[in-house]
């Protein structure tokens, strides 16, 4: 059974055994494809995830560098004179 011959034009007249070995090489093929696109999306979300940590320890350090400036300017009038000057000014009425 070895040498049978397919009639079929898509398998081309390849005998039985070709057949397999072709069957079991596309069979790698796949495979490593597979492998291959695995790898990629992995590295993928690596890249992403190294990217919003960077991103996250920037804004910690925006957030750090305004919390600074906001503590250094905290030392300012404290009061009702403070209170009053911080309002927003009222619209004016007329009677």
């Amino acid at each position: 059974m070895s040498n049978y011959t397919f009639p079929c034009a898509s398998v081309g007249g390849l005998t039985y055994s070709q057949m397999l070995t072709t069957i079991a090489e596309l069979k790698l093929a796949v495979k490593r494809e597979r492998a291959i696109r695995s790898a990629m999306r992995i590295a993928k979300a690596e890249v992403r995830q190294a990217n919003a940590e960077a991103r996250r320890a920037k804004a910690i350090e925006r957030a750090e560098v305004r919390l600074a400036k906001l503590l250094a300017k905290q030392v300012g009038p404290v009061g009702a004179k403070a209170i009053k000057a911080n309002r927003r000014p009222s619209k004016g009425r007329t009677v």
